[in-house]
């Protein structure tokens, strides 16, 4: 099986392991990606579901016994080996506290194996209401098990990203927000907190939130330091945004691409990406065009297969169909191509990590 193919089926389907405290450990809710584990296949980390009612029926399992170590896992399926298999080391930054008592991985966690990744305010104005709330949403799950801080401060940031870098070799920085209750959406806190930590460390940072009221922001995010922006449509047709994000599906897709279109000759060509959640109920079709739009426009479309999450309203959701996602990343991968738009230009993100999807593979 080709590493495509591999990437992608697991990324559907999941992993099951006999002893889950084998490698690191997992996230359970919080801000995407939740219910994952990071796992590398041969050259190639991936955040792969281990937590997931698709997971627990997962044809992939990871075999390992008690005399083999971390590097002598393999993974199986139906009794076949298919790769060698390990996990990145827990980093160093997690042992630490920050000069006001909080765990440093409570400010922010370590994604795939060099991504510094934090949800500077942990809250949503549409979490708490069955009218608002995304379906899929699981933001506030890590805040209620005491995992993390509602709102992590500039100076806190700062010294959690200084540590990093300096004892992880963390490459880059993801910084993302619940949307508050106020018109810039966030975009104000993004900005003041990409601001101090600039001043304490020389590291790329993308900032995700809504589209702010006011495009100005963008010009302030770039000016504080921000290197790469990510607005995040997840689906696109109307219908499918009532039906599973009703609060935000208010925000128009006609005003994320206005924002786009704002976004991209601030920070950039390639510069600004937003997440495709692919298997909410946007067909084939829908997300190819939405991924030529978004190209055309200068916009990285990071399309990922959706994860059902535990304790949400989608938990029991169905994950998409692995020659769907095959299929889809096929046709954006050569987009992508035509275009020379690739994820190793982005300065910083997500859609630069690529460890949530297998699109980057694609790419080329």
């Amino acid at each position: 099986m080709n590493k495509q193919r591999l990437i992608t089926e697991l990324q559907s389907q999941g992993l099951r392991l006999v002893d889950p405290s084998v490698g690191a450990s997992g996230r359970k809710g919080g801000a995407g990606p939740s219910d994952h584990k990071a796992v590398t296949v041969g050259d190639t980390t991936v955040m792969v579901p281990i937590y997931t009612g698709t997971a627990s029926q997962s044809p992939f399992v990871l075999e390992t016994s008690e005399s083999e170590t971390n590097q002598g896992s393999t993974l199986v399926r139906d009794l076949q080996p298919l790769a060698p298999i390990t996990f990145p080391e827990q980093p160093r930054f997690y042992d630490l506290t920050t000069a006001d008592g909080i765990p440093y991985r409570h400010i922010a966690l370590l994604h795939s194996h060099d991504v510094l990744a934090t949800t500077v305010l942990q809250t949503c104005r549409r979490y708490r209401n069955p009218d608002t709330v995304c379906q899929f949403c699981a933001i506030e799950k890590s805040l209620d098990a005491g995992r993390t801080i509602a709102r992590k401060t500039p100076a806190q940031l700062a010294e959690v990203a200084a540590a990093a870098v300096e004892l992880d070799g963390v490459k880059h920085m993801v910084m993302t927000t619940g949307t508050p209750n106020t018109a810039d959406r966030g975009a104000a806190y993004l900005t003041e907190c990409a601001q101090v930590i600039k001043a304490r460390v020389n590291i790329p940072i993308q900032a995700q939130c809504e589209p702010p009221d006011d495009f100005a922001w963008f010009e302030r995010m770039k000016a504080a330091g921000i290197d790469s922006l990510g607005m995040h449509l997840e689906a696109v047709d109307p219908q499918v945004r009532a039906r599973i994000m009703p609060g935000k599906a208010e925000v128009p897709v006609d005003y994320y691409f206005e924002a786009f279109a704002a976004a991209v000759p601030v920070f950039g060509w390639g510069q600004v990406s937003t997440y495709l959640l692919a298997g909410l109920g946007d067909s084939l079709e829908t997300l190819v065009e939405a991924s030529d739009r978004l190209i055309n426009l200068g916009v990285y479309p990071f399309v990922v297969p959706f994860v059902p999450i535990t304790e949400t309203p989608l938990a029991n959701h169905p994950a998409p169909d692995t020659d769907f996602m095959f299929s889809l990343y096929q046709k954006v991968g050569a987009m992508l191509k035509a275009a020379g738009m690739t994820s190793e230009s982005i300065n910083a993100g997500c859609a630069k990590c690529g460890a949530c999807s297998a699109l980057s593979t694609f790419e080329k």
